[in-house]
């Protein structure tokens, strides 16, 4: 009985050259709709699937392959003497390949003005359990769903059985990996439809490349894509200049964006080192914005990853110029400052268009041994307004570099302390396991420039030290989500040294 291939595509790329392939190994073809009328115009014989299931298509094409003769044909299992005379007495005909790829949900989904019903038609009934049914039962058919397996595939049936018996294995997992993401795409839309508060969590993403390694040399490492939510992230930028991203490179870099997104409508540059802030700045012109934030830590920004949220002009590419950067990431580049930076043989140049684009469904997850963590986007910044808890109330100013600095502190490790003057931060101090040490960084990083600047804090104080050695080195108001035991030590000594100090109740750990 002559070998039996079902071939029903919705990618019709190379399925003529495959199946010609095929027929000169004298395999039968099996093949329905749009695939079938394919075939037949490149005068390859096949055989309708409705003279197999003496049952015709329906519903505008939604029942075609699901029927028991075919998948009987794929799922009976050839060394089973019980399977073998049901097969005979049901009359099934063996099917030895299934050949399949999926309607495109995904770029349905992603089409601009598509309609939910166009969406729904485009979920894929038959063509997963087809494959599913072939990779359950992958030592008795092959199942191919990857136009570029077609080659490997005619060359497999011209060698020896064990080479086929891996080739078998190795599709059947390429097989179920596909349904899987195919499956974890429909969820993932409907999810953003409704919010079902499911026990389980189903999560896929795309690769975009390996990476050289990972954190370390000695780790593997690779960068997934969000299928849905590309605008303004990373996975969306265009690299104009530079060697490959590394996975530290990204990880910063996506840092800077986060930190970016909060300044919003005003001329910024974020400088950030280790996925910290080591420097942010805001000004009438990106030049002074990139100064003020130089300003902050011109030691710690070498080596780091520069964000801007205007088009970067040439005066302020002649400044990054002079230090070694890593990445800089802008929306668009003047056609000077792009030349200019791309001189530099080692920095990264991207392009990320919305690069202010902050609107994410997504949640934020975090692996660890055993689980996941999952968790919503920390998208707020004070939920319910502020309380002046003090006697004295922030000036306008102060009020101005306040909300700039807590937007700051918000992206810095804990605990986190930022000191800000003047639309810049002068002291960042991230990453401490006392907030104390966090503040006495500030005041040795900042020195003389925190005479009139503010201070935020990611979570509250503790202890009343934290206030003291900030009216030593010249902080006049302070931002800090209060909630504290001991609040009112805090609150005394402020008011003891004129300090303006507000709570947000709402604090912003970051770990």
């Amino acid at each position: 009985m002559a070998r039996r291939a079902l071939i029903s595509v919705y990618d019709k790329a190379g399925i003529v050259e495959f199946a010609k392939e095929l027929v000169k190994r004298d395999w039968e073809i099996l093949s329905t709709g749009g695939t079938a009328k394919k075939l037949e115009s490149e005068g390859i014989e096949i055989i309708d699937l409705e003279s197999v299931t003496d049952f015709p298509e329906c519903f505008d094409g939604r029942v075609k392959t699901l029927h028991p003769k075919i998948h009987g044909g794929i799922l009976n299992r050839r060394d089973n003497e019980s399977d073998q005379i049901r097969k005979k007495e049901l009359g099934i005909h063996d099917i030895d390949l299934v050949v399949n790829t999926l309607y495109p949900f995904k770029e349905t989904v992603k089409k601009q003005g598509v309609s939910h019903a166009e969406i729904i038609e485009n979920i894929d009934i038959g063509g997963p359990s087809m494959i599913r049914a072939a990779a359950k039962n992958y030592k008795d058919c092959y199942i191919v769903t990857d136009l570029n397996d077609y080659d490997r595939m005619v060359e497999v049936l011209d060698l020896d059985e064990s080479v086929q018996s891996d080739y078998r294995l190795y599709l059947a997992s390429k097989a179920f990996h596909l349904t899987a993401h195919y499956d974890a795409l429909i969820s993932s839309y409907f999810g953003g439809i409704v919010d079902t508060n499911s026990d389980t969590l189903t999560m896929t993403f795309e690769k975009i490349s390996d990476l050289r390694y990972g954190e370390n040399p000695h780790q593997k490492g690779s960068f997934y894509r969000e299928v849905f939510e590309q605008r303004g992230s990373l996975a969306d930028a265009i690299q104009l200049h530079g060697k490959e991203l590394s996975f530290n490179n990204i990880h910063d870099t996506n840092g800077a964006l986060d930190i970016l997104k909060e300044y919003e409508g005003q001329k910024t540059i974020v400088a950030v080192k280790h996925a910290n802030p080591c420097g942010i700045g805001t000004a009438e012109s990106l030049v002074e914005a990139f100064d003020k934030a130089y300003k902050c830590d011109p030691v710690s920004i070498y080596g780091g990853i520069i964000a801007s949220n205007e088009i970067m002009d040439l005066e302020t590419a002649q400044k990054i110029s002079k230090i070694f950067i890593e990445v800089v990431v802008a929306p668009d580049y003047e056609e000077e400052a792009l030349a200019l930076l791309t001189k530099k043989k080692n920095i990264r140049v991207l392009k990320l268009e919305d690069i202010e684009y902050k609107t994410y469904k997504a949640r934020e997850v975090k692996k660890v041994l055993g689980g996941l963590l999952v968790q919503d986007r920390d998208d707020s910044l004070i939920k319910d307004g502020y309380t002046c808890v003090t006697d004295r109330e922030p000036s306008e100013s102060e009020m101005t570099d306040l909300i700039f600095a807590w937007k700051a502190v918000k992206h810095a490790k804990s605990n986190g302390i930022a000191m800000a003057k003047d639309g810049g931060t002068v002291a960042i101090g991230p990453g401490q396991v006392s907030r104390i040490w966090a503040v006495e960084n500030c005041i040795k990083q900042g020195g003389e420039m925190l005479e009139g600047a503010v201070m935020a804090s990611d979570a509250y104080f503790p202890f009343d030290d934290c206030v003291a050695a900030a009216h030593k080195a010249g902080i006049t108001a302070i931002i800090q989500p209060g909630g504290s035991i001991r609040d009112e030590e805090s609150i005394k000594k402020a008011n003891e040294h004129g300090i303006a100090m507000i709570f947000t109740g709402m604090r912003h750990f970051k770990h």
